[in-house]
């Protein structure tokens, strides 16, 4: 750089100065340039800037170029991580604000016009590859901790919750007129509507189903009763055709429930999976809600407790504000079983104290390489501890002794993983080999029998057979059939006349059964594998 203006950087002019390309080469010129041997070293040395490691290369550039008086040389640098690598190690003085930022936006403008035989287009597309590489290095994707599926399952069960409700009010209206007695003996809505469809008319109910009604509800004092308030019920009488609307909606709404307890489970496998200790800690269903609101679980760990405390209560925060009343003390960690278990004058101190755990438990699961719920459970034992300390005065374990303990289970628990890992392989490489043998075995009785087949055959045919086999498949075996004879000479001439093609001997299928190696016509039919080669 041979002259920037520090005062020209708060006028609007410098902007100018960048875009244009003449007043940018007065200012600017290349003294050195090394390009990269490969992409996979262009991408090693993105990675070790972005960490702040001063890599070989670049340190062989600078120790190349660089004048040999370090305290009168000013390096500009657009990143302080990697400028405080170079100044350590090298001892140049590295700038990385105001002029550095503006000059690094002109040599990326004007990044082809300074090295001879660049283009823009193809500097474009060397930049865009080591961008996706870059980005395919920092990402580590692993589809069993994909938190999107957690997002969208919540989203699900949420949806589904209302809707089976609403359904199930539905068919509680519909079939009441019928059977108004039914509600106030069941009150589970997917229990009614299992009953809705096993009685169907009221007037048809007997004795004789009454242990279906029994294996519904689970209870034959229940059952009884249903049996008889249907003998003496006030509901009008209804229609087949509305009867078989009721029964065919009451399916669906059973049908839906169903899924809503497949889906559940399915949310709480994967939490064990993505957040293992988030779950141990809160719940399943709570920590997807919280890894929902904050948009994945990177969101969630890298917010403080603070804002966990209150995720999920943003209207009333912001009202409390605008209004200057008094801010929540808890969002969606509320249905959690701590807080409710929490006297009046607890509930703020053990929503923060959760809270904190909470964060904790969420940047363990997202930043640790094997997913464990250890940690989880032991701050839900530090939780407990804390609510037994409100309520008794009994003092909780410290921290710093909670975790010892739960490093010591996460080891122990990793090195029983591995012991299993490593038998596991074993035995798939043991039957691997078994595999391996046997198909050997195979295939060397499989040598056997083909040597003893082609002895066989020269013995009965002769040396002087030309063989010209065509391989035909009869019932799962392979025929090879041979259409000369002892006596054919080699150039085919034979004194004897050949059958025509399709008759016997000729060039059509292969005889019967019975008539396998069998001599006909002259001519023999030989099963066999493969074909024989090399048999006079």
């Amino acid at each position: 750089v041979r002259e920037v203006e520090e005062i020209s950087l708060l006028l609007p002019q410098v902007e100018e100065n960048i875009l244009n390309i003449g007043k940018f080469h007065t200012i600017v010129r290349l003294v050195a340039f090394s390009p990269f041997k490969s992409a996979q070293s262009a991408l090693e040395n993105v990675n070790a800037i972005s960490e702040g490691i001063l890599h070989e290369d670049l340190r062989l550039l600078l120790e190349t170029n660089l004048p040999a008086k370090k305290k009168k040389t000013l390096l500009g640098v657009s990143d302080a991580k990697i400028g405080a690598a170079i100044q350590e190690e090298l001892g140049y003085q590295c700038q990385t604000g105001g002029v550095v930022a503006e000059i690094t936006r002109g040599i990326r403008l004007h990044f082809h016009t300074l090295v001879k035989g660049l283009t823009a287009q193809s500097a474009s597309k060397a930049q865009l590859g080591l961008g996706h590489s870059y980005s395919r290095a920092k990402v580590k994707f692993n589809v069993n901790r994909v938190d999107n599926m957690i997002i969208q399952s919540i989203s699900l069960l949420d949806q589904l919750d209302k809707d089976i409700n609403t359904f199930s009010m539905r068919v509680r209206e519909w079939y009441g007129y019928h059977f108004p007695e039914l509600i106030k003996i069941v009150s589970d809505n997917y229990t009614y509507c299992r009953l809705a469809k096993c009685i169907g008319n009221r007037k048809e109910l007997s004795e004789e189903r009454l242990e279906a009604l029994e294996e519904i509800v689970m209870d034959s004092a229940k059952a009884q009763a249903i049996l008889d308030a249907s003998r003496s019920s006030m509901g009008m009488d209804i229609s087949p055709i509305d009867l078989i609307n009721i029964e065919s909606f009451s399916s669906r709404v059973i049908s839906l429930s169903e899924y809503r307890k497949g889906l559940q489970e399915y949310l709480r496998s994967k939490m064990g999976q993505v957040a293992p200790s988030l779950s141990a800690l809160i719940g399943e269903v709570v920590g997807a809600r919280l890894i929902s609101h904050a948009g994945s679980l990177t969101n969630l760990a890298k917010y403080p407790a603070s804002t966990v405390q209150i995720l999920g209560a943003e209207k009333a925060l912001f009202r409390a504000l605008k209004t200057r009343g008094n801010t929540p003390k808890y969002g969606l960690i509320f249905h959690s079983t701590f807080i409710g278990r929490a006297a009046t004058r607890n509930k703020g101190r053990i929503s923060r104290y959760l809270a904190n755990k909470c964060t904790i438990a969420s940047r363990i699961d997202c930043f640790s390489d094997v997913p464990t719920s250890v940690f989880g459970d032991k701050l839900r034992e530090q939780v407990e501890e804390r609510l037994a300390f409100y309520e008794t005065g009994e003092p909780p374990r410290k921290n710093l002794d909670v975790m010892k303990e739960a490093m010591v289970e996460v080891a122990a628990e990793i090195k029983k993983k591995e012991k299993k890992k490593k038998k596991r392989e074993k035995k798939r490489l043991e039957a691997l080999a078994m595999a391996a043998a046997a198909e050997e075995a195979e295939n060397s009785v499989l040598e056997t029998t083909m040597e003893a087949e082609v002895k066989n055959q020269e013995r009965t045919l002769g040396p002087r057979l030309a063989a010209e086999a065509l391989m035909l498949f009869s019932d799962g075996e392979a025929w090879t059939w041979y259409f000369h004879h002892d006596l054919c000479a080699p150039d085919r001439s034979c004194p004897k006349s050949h059958p025509a093609e399709g008759e016997d001997g000729g060039l059509g299928p292969p005889p019967a059964q019975g008539a396998r190696n069998e001599a006909v016509s002259g001519f023999s039919f030989l099963p066999l594998r493969t074909a024989v080669k090399g048999s006079g």
